[in-house]
Protein backbone atom coordinates (compact mmCIF):
# COMPACT_ATOMS: atom_id res chain seq x y z
CA UNK A 1 0.00 0.00 0.00
CA UNK A 2 1.51 3.19 -0.80
CA UNK A 3 1.77 6.63 1.65
CA UNK A 4 -0.99 8.41 0.20
CA UNK A 5 -3.64 5.25 -0.09
CA UNK A 6 -2.44 5.09 3.85
CA UNK A 7 -3.50 8.42 4.89
CA UNK A 8 -6.50 8.52 2.45
CA UNK A 9 -8.10 5.38 3.86
CA UNK A 10 -7.36 6.46 7.28
CA UNK A 11 -5.34 3.65 8.01
CA UNK A 12 -3.51 4.91 10.62
CA UNK A 13 -6.68 4.65 13.05
CA UNK A 14 -7.70 1.69 11.69
CA UNK A 15 -4.71 0.32 12.31
CA UNK A 16 -4.22 1.39 16.32
CA UNK A 17 -7.52 -0.32 16.31
CA UNK A 18 -6.64 -3.32 15.90
CA UNK A 19 -4.40 -3.09 19.00
CA UNK A 20 -7.39 -1.76 20.08
CA UNK A 21 -7.88 1.42 21.96
CA UNK A 22 -6.91 0.48 25.66
CA UNK A 23 -10.47 1.61 26.89
CA UNK A 24 -11.94 -0.37 24.06
CA UNK A 25 -14.28 -3.55 25.72
CA UNK A 26 -14.22 -2.84 29.05
CA UNK A 27 31.40 6.65 29.65
CA UNK A 28 30.80 5.53 25.86
CA UNK A 29 31.11 1.88 24.58
CA UNK A 30 32.06 3.03 21.16
CA UNK A 31 34.01 5.00 18.86
CA UNK A 32 32.61 3.92 15.44
CA UNK A 33 29.09 3.09 14.02
CA UNK A 34 28.03 -0.23 14.68
CA UNK A 35 28.25 -1.85 10.62
CA UNK A 36 25.76 -3.68 8.76
CA UNK A 37 24.05 -3.44 5.47
CA UNK A 38 20.92 -3.21 4.08
CA UNK A 39 18.31 -0.44 2.79
CA UNK A 40 18.49 3.35 4.20
CA UNK A 41 15.64 4.43 6.04
CA UNK A 42 14.04 7.39 4.91
CA UNK A 43 12.32 7.70 8.05
CA UNK A 44 12.98 7.00 11.77
CA UNK A 45 10.40 7.02 14.54
CA UNK A 46 12.04 6.63 17.64
CA UNK A 47 9.54 5.45 20.26
CA UNK A 48 10.15 6.05 24.41
CA UNK A 49 8.17 4.28 27.50
CA UNK A 50 10.08 6.61 29.69
CA UNK A 51 10.55 4.56 32.88
CA UNK A 52 9.44 1.03 31.39
CA UNK A 53 10.84 -1.64 33.76
CA UNK A 54 9.98 -4.66 32.38
CA UNK A 55 7.50 -5.60 34.95
CA UNK A 56 5.59 -2.54 33.26
CA UNK A 57 5.84 -4.51 30.09
CA UNK A 58 4.86 -7.61 31.26
CA UNK A 59 1.44 -6.38 32.90
CA UNK A 60 0.40 -4.36 30.23
CA UNK A 61 0.53 -7.27 28.31
CA UNK A 62 -1.56 -9.34 30.81
CA UNK A 63 -3.73 -6.59 31.00
CA UNK A 64 -4.78 -6.56 27.71
CA UNK A 65 -4.55 -10.37 27.27
CA UNK A 66 -6.90 -11.06 30.13
CA UNK A 67 -9.26 -8.00 28.94
CA UNK A 68 -9.28 -8.43 25.52
CA UNK A 69 -8.10 -11.32 24.33
CA UNK A 70 -4.83 -10.52 22.57
CA UNK A 71 -1.41 -9.62 22.75
CA UNK A 72 0.03 -6.27 23.55
CA UNK A 73 1.46 -4.23 20.60
CA UNK A 74 5.03 -4.66 21.89
CA UNK A 75 4.66 -8.71 22.77
CA UNK A 76 2.71 -8.68 19.40
CA UNK A 77 5.97 -7.47 17.60
CA UNK A 78 8.10 -10.26 19.17
CA UNK A 79 5.37 -12.99 19.27
CA UNK A 80 5.19 -12.23 15.26
CA UNK A 81 9.19 -12.43 14.63
CA UNK A 82 8.73 -9.17 12.85
CA UNK A 83 11.55 -7.37 15.02
CA UNK A 84 15.07 -7.26 15.25
CA UNK A 85 15.46 -7.46 19.56
CA UNK A 86 18.03 -6.46 21.85
CA UNK A 87 18.92 -5.22 25.53
CA UNK A 88 20.21 -1.54 26.92
CA UNK A 89 22.73 -0.94 29.20
CA UNK A 90 21.23 2.46 30.57
CA UNK A 91 23.96 4.02 32.57
CA UNK A 92 24.81 8.04 32.42
CA UNK A 93 28.33 8.90 32.72
CA UNK A 94 28.34 9.33 36.61
CA UNK A 95 26.04 6.48 37.02
CA UNK A 96 24.76 3.18 36.59
CA UNK A 97 21.36 4.33 37.33
CA UNK A 98 20.56 7.45 34.67
CA UNK A 99 17.87 9.95 34.71
CA UNK A 100 15.98 11.07 31.63
CA UNK A 101 18.30 13.66 30.84
CA UNK A 102 21.31 11.84 30.59
CA UNK A 103 19.45 8.88 29.26
CA UNK A 104 17.68 10.98 25.92
CA UNK A 105 21.68 12.62 25.40
CA UNK A 106 23.15 9.52 25.33
CA UNK A 107 20.61 8.44 22.34
CA UNK A 108 20.99 12.52 21.40
CA UNK A 109 24.54 13.02 21.03
CA UNK A 110 26.13 9.69 21.42
CA UNK A 111 27.99 10.85 24.31
CA UNK A 112 27.56 9.70 27.77
CA UNK A 113 26.72 12.87 30.13
CA UNK A 114 26.21 13.35 33.52
CA UNK A 115 22.87 12.91 35.32
CA UNK A 116 20.91 16.51 35.01
CA UNK A 117 22.36 17.71 31.86
CA UNK A 118 21.50 18.06 28.16
CA UNK A 119 23.94 16.96 25.46
CA UNK A 120 26.88 18.50 27.76
CA UNK A 121 29.69 16.20 28.27
CA UNK A 122 32.07 16.00 30.98
CA UNK A 123 34.82 17.33 29.56
CA UNK A 124 32.68 20.40 28.38
CA UNK A 125 31.94 19.60 25.49
CA UNK A 126 28.93 20.17 23.87
CA UNK A 127 27.85 17.01 21.04
CA UNK A 128 25.32 18.18 18.31
CA UNK A 129 21.91 16.36 19.39
CA UNK A 130 20.75 14.16 16.55
CA UNK A 131 17.87 16.43 15.49
CA UNK A 132 19.87 18.97 14.72
CA UNK A 133 21.80 16.36 12.40
CA UNK A 134 18.90 15.42 10.76
CA UNK A 135 17.62 18.84 10.49
CA UNK A 136 20.52 20.35 8.99
CA UNK A 137 20.30 17.07 6.55
CA UNK A 138 17.22 18.13 4.96
CA UNK A 139 14.79 15.63 6.95
CA UNK A 140 11.33 17.07 9.14
CA UNK A 141 12.06 16.28 12.83
CA UNK A 142 9.80 16.22 15.53
CA UNK A 143 9.10 15.51 19.32
CA UNK A 144 5.34 14.01 20.23
CA UNK A 145 5.38 13.55 24.30
CA UNK A 146 2.99 13.59 27.44
CA UNK A 147 4.92 15.33 29.75
CA UNK A 148 6.03 19.05 29.33
CA UNK A 149 7.22 18.91 25.58
CA UNK A 150 10.55 20.76 27.21
CA UNK A 151 11.29 18.08 29.15
CA UNK A 152 13.97 15.88 29.55
CA UNK A 153 13.78 12.85 27.31
CA UNK A 154 12.39 15.05 23.96
CA UNK A 155 14.99 18.42 24.81
CA UNK A 156 17.79 15.53 24.91
CA UNK A 157 17.63 14.94 21.09
CA UNK A 158 17.15 18.86 20.98
CA UNK A 159 19.27 21.18 23.09
CA UNK A 160 22.58 21.35 24.99
CA UNK A 161 22.22 22.94 28.67
CA UNK A 162 23.85 22.68 31.70
CA UNK A 163 20.54 21.99 33.56
CA UNK A 164 17.78 19.85 32.88
CA UNK A 165 15.59 22.26 34.55
CA UNK A 166 15.93 25.23 32.62
CA UNK A 167 13.00 24.46 30.46
CA UNK A 168 11.75 27.90 29.81
CA UNK A 169 15.32 28.79 28.15
CA UNK A 170 14.52 25.27 26.20
CA UNK A 171 11.29 26.48 25.03
CA UNK A 172 12.92 29.57 23.43
CA UNK A 173 15.70 27.05 22.13
CA UNK A 174 12.85 25.54 19.90
CA UNK A 175 11.72 28.91 18.45
CA UNK A 176 15.41 29.24 17.31
CA UNK A 177 15.91 25.70 16.11
CA UNK A 178 12.71 25.45 14.20
CA UNK A 179 12.03 22.12 14.38
CA UNK A 180 8.93 20.88 12.45
CA UNK A 181 6.30 19.36 14.88
CA UNK A 182 6.60 20.11 18.90
CA UNK A 183 3.80 18.61 20.87
CA UNK A 184 2.51 17.47 24.48
CA UNK A 185 2.14 19.44 27.56
CA UNK A 186 4.20 22.68 29.94
CA UNK A 187 1.95 25.88 29.09
CA UNK A 188 3.86 27.03 31.67
CA UNK A 189 7.11 27.67 29.65
CA UNK A 190 4.96 29.23 27.13
CA UNK A 191 2.65 31.63 28.35
CA UNK A 192 3.08 35.37 29.62
CA UNK A 193 0.87 34.92 32.46
CA UNK A 194 2.90 31.94 33.72
CA UNK A 195 6.40 32.74 32.46
CA UNK A 196 8.74 34.24 35.77
CA UNK A 197 10.22 36.77 32.48
CA UNK A 198 6.95 37.36 31.19
CA UNK A 199 7.86 36.72 27.34
CA UNK A 200 5.03 35.69 25.25
CA UNK A 201 6.85 33.01 23.85
CA UNK A 202 3.32 31.95 22.45
CA UNK A 203 3.27 34.48 20.54
CA UNK A 204 7.05 34.18 19.43
CA UNK A 205 5.84 31.01 17.95
CA UNK A 206 3.03 32.81 16.00
CA UNK A 207 5.12 35.56 14.28
CA UNK A 208 7.73 33.60 13.24
CA UNK A 209 5.09 31.43 11.26
CA UNK A 210 4.42 28.64 13.55
CA UNK A 211 1.06 27.20 13.94
CA UNK A 212 0.30 27.15 17.08
CA UNK A 213 -2.32 24.93 18.76
CA UNK A 214 -3.64 24.69 22.31
CA UNK A 215 -6.74 22.21 22.31
CA UNK A 216 -7.38 18.59 20.77
CA UNK A 217 -9.85 20.79 18.45
CA UNK A 218 -7.24 23.01 17.56
CA UNK A 219 -5.18 20.19 16.63
CA UNK A 220 -7.73 18.84 14.21
CA UNK A 221 -8.35 21.72 12.47
CA UNK A 222 -4.74 22.20 11.87
CA UNK A 223 -4.41 18.96 10.28
CA UNK A 224 -7.12 19.22 8.42
CA UNK A 225 -5.77 22.74 6.78
CA UNK A 226 -3.18 20.60 5.52
CA UNK A 227 -1.00 23.90 5.53
CA UNK A 228 3.14 23.30 5.88
CA UNK A 229 4.33 25.81 8.30
CA UNK A 230 6.15 24.17 11.20
CA UNK A 231 3.51 23.37 14.35
CA UNK A 232 4.07 23.56 18.21
CA UNK A 233 1.06 21.96 20.33
CA UNK A 234 1.00 22.64 23.91
CA UNK A 235 -2.02 21.35 25.73
CA UNK A 236 -2.06 21.62 29.12
CA UNK A 237 0.16 22.76 31.59
CA UNK A 238 2.69 20.38 33.52
CA UNK A 239 2.36 16.87 31.81
CA UNK A 240 -1.16 16.26 29.87
CA UNK A 241 -3.51 14.00 32.01
CA UNK A 242 -2.92 10.39 32.85
CA UNK A 243 -4.50 7.98 29.99
CA UNK A 244 -7.02 6.43 32.60
CA UNK A 245 -8.53 9.62 33.93
CA UNK A 246 -8.59 11.14 30.40
CA UNK A 247 -10.55 8.23 29.33
CA UNK A 248 -13.46 8.85 32.11
CA UNK A 249 -13.60 12.85 31.87
CA UNK A 250 -15.19 14.20 29.04
CA UNK A 251 -14.06 17.43 29.42
CA UNK A 252 -10.16 16.07 29.20
CA UNK A 253 -10.99 14.05 26.16
CA UNK A 254 -12.56 17.12 24.14
CA UNK A 255 -9.45 19.30 25.25
CA UNK A 256 -6.16 17.20 25.08
CA UNK A 257 -5.44 14.31 22.25
CA UNK A 258 -4.47 10.75 23.06
CA UNK A 259 -0.15 10.00 22.50
CA UNK A 260 -1.62 8.41 19.24
CA UNK A 261 -3.89 11.19 17.93
CA UNK A 262 -0.61 13.06 18.23
CA UNK A 263 1.43 10.95 16.96
CA UNK A 264 -0.94 10.33 13.92
CA UNK A 265 -1.09 14.28 13.38
CA UNK A 266 3.05 14.03 13.83
CA UNK A 267 3.18 11.76 10.99
CA UNK A 268 0.99 13.47 8.69
CA UNK A 269 2.83 16.36 8.83
CA UNK A 270 6.23 14.94 8.52
CA UNK A 271 5.82 12.77 5.70
CA UNK A 272 5.59 15.52 3.44
CA UNK A 273 9.21 16.56 3.78
CA UNK A 274 10.48 14.59 0.20
CA UNK A 275 13.55 13.98 2.26
CA UNK A 276 12.35 12.09 4.94
CA UNK A 277 11.53 12.96 8.76
CA UNK A 278 12.98 11.83 12.08
CA UNK A 279 10.49 11.73 15.04
CA UNK A 280 10.54 10.92 18.59
CA UNK A 281 7.58 9.79 20.65
CA UNK A 282 7.79 9.65 24.28
CA UNK A 283 5.15 8.13 27.02
CA UNK A 284 6.74 9.91 29.53
CA UNK A 285 3.63 9.80 32.37
CA UNK A 286 4.66 6.01 32.56
CA UNK A 287 7.76 7.30 34.41
CA UNK A 288 5.87 9.48 36.20
CA UNK A 289 3.20 6.93 37.05
CA UNK A 290 6.02 4.40 38.29
CA UNK A 291 7.69 7.63 40.96
CA UNK A 292 3.93 7.62 42.39
CA UNK A 293 4.06 3.56 42.61
CA UNK A 294 0.33 4.21 40.72
CA UNK A 295 -0.64 0.92 38.87
CA UNK A 296 -3.68 2.65 36.83
CA UNK A 297 -1.74 5.44 35.71
CA UNK A 298 0.97 3.39 34.82
CA UNK A 299 -0.54 0.81 32.78
CA UNK A 300 -3.29 2.29 31.15
CA UNK A 301 -0.42 5.28 30.21
CA UNK A 302 1.42 1.74 29.08
CA UNK A 303 -1.71 0.68 26.73
CA UNK A 304 -1.81 4.55 25.38
CA UNK A 305 1.81 4.55 24.78
CA UNK A 306 1.32 0.83 22.55
CA UNK A 307 -1.50 2.15 20.92
CA UNK A 308 0.44 5.10 19.44
CA UNK A 309 3.16 2.31 18.54
CA UNK A 310 0.59 0.37 16.65
CA UNK A 311 0.08 3.60 15.09
CA UNK A 312 3.90 4.15 14.21
CA UNK A 313 4.07 0.34 13.14
CA UNK A 314 0.91 0.65 10.65
CA UNK A 315 2.55 3.78 8.79
CA UNK A 316 6.01 2.02 8.60
CA UNK A 317 4.81 -0.78 7.11
CA UNK A 318 2.38 0.99 4.83
CA UNK A 319 5.79 3.16 3.83
CA UNK A 320 8.58 0.44 3.66
CA UNK A 321 10.96 3.27 4.09
CA UNK A 322 10.37 3.91 8.12
CA UNK A 323 12.85 2.34 11.14
CA UNK A 324 10.35 2.32 13.69
CA UNK A 325 12.84 1.96 16.98
CA UNK A 326 11.13 0.78 20.57
CA UNK A 327 12.30 1.20 23.89
CA UNK A 328 12.82 2.68 27.10
CA UNK A 329 15.62 4.92 28.71
CA UNK A 330 15.64 3.28 31.89
CA UNK A 331 13.46 1.19 34.13
CA UNK A 332 11.33 2.39 37.29
CA UNK A 333 10.10 1.17 40.47
CA UNK A 334 10.73 -2.04 39.15
CA UNK A 335 6.87 -3.39 40.03
CA UNK A 336 5.63 -6.76 39.40
CA UNK A 337 2.64 -9.01 40.21
CA UNK A 338 2.57 -11.25 43.37
CA UNK A 339 -0.65 -12.90 43.81
CA UNK A 340 -3.74 -14.30 41.49
CA UNK A 341 -5.08 -13.06 38.68
CA UNK A 342 -8.33 -12.12 40.08
CA UNK A 343 -6.64 -9.42 42.52
CA UNK A 344 -5.24 -8.02 39.29
CA UNK A 345 -8.48 -8.04 37.61
CA UNK A 346 -9.73 -5.73 39.27
CA UNK A 347 -7.20 -3.36 37.91
CA UNK A 348 -9.67 -3.89 34.79
CA UNK A 349 -12.52 -1.86 36.50
CA UNK A 350 -10.44 1.66 37.56
CA UNK A 351 -11.77 4.75 36.42
CA UNK A 352 -9.02 7.16 38.05
CA UNK A 353 -5.48 7.04 39.01
CA UNK A 354 -3.87 7.12 42.76
CA UNK A 355 -3.01 10.33 41.53
CA UNK A 356 -7.10 11.57 40.98
CA UNK A 357 -8.26 9.86 44.19
CA UNK A 358 -5.52 11.57 46.05
CA UNK A 359 -5.66 15.06 44.85
CA UNK A 360 -8.86 15.33 45.57
CA UNK A 361 -8.91 14.55 49.43
CA UNK A 362 -8.06 17.16 51.59
CA UNK A 363 -8.00 17.06 55.80
CA UNK A 364 -11.53 17.20 55.95
CA UNK A 365 -12.81 14.28 54.62
CA UNK A 366 -13.99 11.47 57.02
CA UNK A 367 -12.63 7.90 56.69
CA UNK A 368 -16.03 6.85 54.93
CA UNK A 369 -15.10 9.66 52.46
CA UNK A 370 -12.30 8.59 51.54
CA UNK A 371 -13.30 4.67 51.21
CA UNK A 372 -16.28 6.02 49.00
CA UNK A 373 -13.45 7.69 46.68
CA UNK A 374 -11.25 4.48 46.56
CA UNK A 375 -14.43 2.73 45.69
CA UNK A 376 -15.60 4.80 43.02
CA UNK A 377 -12.08 5.45 41.42
CA UNK A 378 -11.33 2.12 41.64
CA UNK A 379 -13.74 -0.31 42.00
CA UNK A 380 -12.94 -1.81 46.19
CA UNK A 381 -13.61 -0.45 49.56
CA UNK A 382 -10.78 -0.18 51.71
CA UNK A 383 -10.77 -0.62 55.46
CA UNK A 384 -11.62 2.05 57.68
CA UNK A 385 -8.23 1.96 59.33
CA UNK A 386 -6.38 2.19 55.95
CA UNK A 387 -8.54 5.19 55.15
CA UNK A 388 -7.69 6.82 58.53
CA UNK A 389 -3.86 5.89 57.90
CA UNK A 390 -4.20 7.80 54.24
CA UNK A 391 -6.51 10.85 56.59
CA UNK A 392 -2.80 10.98 58.65
CA UNK A 393 -1.17 12.43 55.82
CA UNK A 394 -3.52 15.28 55.37
CA UNK A 395 -3.28 16.60 58.90
CA UNK A 396 0.21 16.61 59.66
CA UNK A 397 3.35 18.07 57.69
CA UNK A 398 3.65 16.36 54.86
CA UNK A 399 7.28 14.93 54.71
CA UNK A 400 6.57 12.56 51.63
CA UNK A 401 9.25 12.47 48.66
CA UNK A 402 9.49 11.47 45.28
CA UNK A 403 9.59 13.45 42.00
CA UNK A 404 6.53 14.91 40.48
CA UNK A 405 4.66 14.89 43.93
CA UNK A 406 5.20 18.99 44.90
CA UNK A 407 1.86 18.13 46.80
CA UNK A 408 3.77 15.56 48.99
CA UNK A 409 0.43 13.20 48.26
CA UNK A 410 1.12 9.93 49.82
CA UNK A 411 1.55 8.03 46.81
CA UNK A 412 4.05 5.01 48.62
CA UNK A 413 1.57 4.76 50.98
CA UNK A 414 -1.73 4.07 49.00
CA UNK A 415 0.52 1.99 46.75
CA UNK A 416 1.15 -0.36 50.20
CA UNK A 417 -2.39 -0.75 50.92
CA UNK A 418 -3.30 -1.08 46.98
CA UNK A 419 -1.32 -4.28 46.94
CA UNK A 420 -3.65 -6.31 48.98
CA UNK A 421 -6.11 -5.74 46.67
CA UNK A 422 -4.21 -5.97 43.29
CA UNK A 423 -1.26 -8.27 44.46
CA UNK A 424 0.74 -5.51 42.48
CA UNK A 425 4.34 -4.61 44.28
CA UNK A 426 7.17 -2.39 44.09
CA UNK A 427 10.55 -2.27 44.60
CA UNK A 428 11.05 1.72 45.05
CA UNK A 429 9.89 4.91 43.97
CA UNK A 430 13.04 5.84 41.75
CA UNK A 431 14.65 4.31 38.92
CA UNK A 432 17.04 1.52 38.24
CA UNK A 433 19.76 0.74 36.84
CA UNK A 434 18.33 -2.31 34.73
CA UNK A 435 19.33 -3.21 31.23
CA UNK A 436 15.90 -2.72 29.24
CA UNK A 437 14.25 -3.84 26.09
CA UNK A 438 15.02 -1.98 22.88
CA UNK A 439 13.31 -3.38 19.61
CA UNK A 440 13.79 -2.03 15.72
CA UNK A 441 11.51 -2.87 13.06
CA UNK A 442 12.01 -1.45 9.19
CA UNK A 443 14.62 -0.74 7.38
CA UNK A 444 18.20 -1.15 9.32
CA UNK A 445 16.41 -3.05 12.10
CA UNK A 446 19.96 -5.54 11.22
CA UNK A 447 21.84 -3.00 12.88
CA UNK A 448 20.65 -3.62 16.02
CA UNK A 449 23.00 -6.20 18.42
CA UNK A 450 21.05 -8.59 21.05
CA UNK A 451 22.92 -6.03 23.57
CA UNK A 452 24.14 -2.21 23.39
CA UNK A 453 24.92 0.66 24.71
CA UNK A 454 22.16 3.68 24.92
CA UNK A 455 25.07 5.38 23.09
CA UNK A 456 24.96 3.06 20.44
CA UNK A 457 21.53 4.08 19.12
CA UNK A 458 22.90 7.48 18.25
CA UNK A 459 25.00 6.14 15.16
CA UNK A 460 22.62 3.31 14.62
CA UNK A 461 20.24 6.02 13.43
CA UNK A 462 22.51 8.00 11.44
CA UNK A 463 23.96 4.43 9.73
CA UNK A 464 20.17 3.44 9.36
CA UNK A 465 19.54 7.33 7.56
CA UNK A 466 22.59 7.13 5.65
CA UNK A 467 23.73 10.43 7.19
CA UNK A 468 26.90 10.88 7.71
CA UNK A 469 28.17 11.40 12.14
CA UNK A 470 29.82 14.47 11.52
CA UNK A 471 27.27 17.09 9.74
CA UNK A 472 27.48 19.97 11.85
CA UNK A 473 24.81 22.39 12.28
CA UNK A 474 25.20 24.52 9.36
CA UNK A 475 24.30 21.29 6.78
CA UNK A 476 28.32 20.66 5.81
CA UNK A 477 29.70 17.79 6.56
Amino acid sequence: MKRRDFFRNAALTAAAATVTSPFSSLGNSRNHPPQGRGKVARNIIFMVSDGMSAGTLTMANMLSELRDGRLSTWMSLYHDGTVSRGLMDTASANSLVTDSSAASSAWGGGVRVNNGVLNVAPDGSRPIPILQKFKAAGKAVGCVTTVPITHATPAGFCVNNDSRSAQAEIALAYHDLRFDVMMGGGTEYFDSERRKDKQDVFGKFRKSGFRVVQTRDELLAADAAGDAAPLLGVFHADGLPYALDREHDEQLKNNTPSLAEMVESAIRRLSKNRNGFVLQVEGGKVDWAAHANDIGGLLFDQLAFEEALATAIAFAKADGDTLVIVTTDHGNANPGLFGGTKDFERVFRFRHTNDWVLQGIDRDFTAAQVRERIEHAHGYAISANEAIQLLAHYVTDRNEDGLYNPYKLPFADLAAIQRKYTSVGWASTGHSGDHVEVAAFGPGQQLLRPFVRNTDMHHLMLEAAGVAANVNRSGRF
